[in-house]
């Protein structure tokens, strides 16, 4: 298993743990028993800051295709609509973040997950491969967070 990286934003380390695969959409995808399980990378989560509220626009049991709207989310930073990240079948959600997204603010890796998919897993990255995504346009990232202060 690869190591764990760690991705500086500024000051920010941004944990990327080695065990899982990442989406160019910023989610970490986690096989397992036939099924992907996706959730916010701590990347994502430090540019969101404090997301409160959380709504899914389809339902389980859907199949989907790559970056078809599946849902939409709000944080103290901006409204965002959620895409699917790979195609495939949307298997379950995480209901619990309907009432409280709390858990993605606090672990995103762990209890803060937001759904699961079976599908290839095509396009999916390697945690080195995340981490050259995220270097290559980290400078056109923080250009685009001052223009938004």
């Amino acid at each position: 298993m690869p190591d764990d990286l760690t991705f500086l934003m500024g000051k920010f380390p941004a944990v990327l743990p080695g065990d899982r695969r990442y989406c160019r959409n910023h989610m970490w995808a986690l096989e397992g028993d036939g099924r992907w399980r996706f959730g916010f990378t701590t990347y994502a989560v430090r540019l969101m800051q404090d997301v409160y509220f959380l709504d899914w626009s389809v339902d389980e049991g859907t199949t989907l295709q790559l970056k078809q709207e599946i849902g939409h989310l709000e944080t103290s930073k901006a409204e965002s609509d959620l895409y699917a990240p790979m195609a495939g079948t949307l298997v379950q959600f995480n209901k619990e973040l309907l009432r409280d997204p709390t858990p993605i603010n606090v672990d995103a890796y762990g209890p803060g997950w937001l759904f699961e998919m079976t599908g290839s897993g095509e396009g999916i990255m390697s945690v080195e491969e995340y981490y050259q995504f995220l270097d290559q346009n980290w400078e056109k990232t923080q250009r685009m967070l001052k223009g938004h202060m």
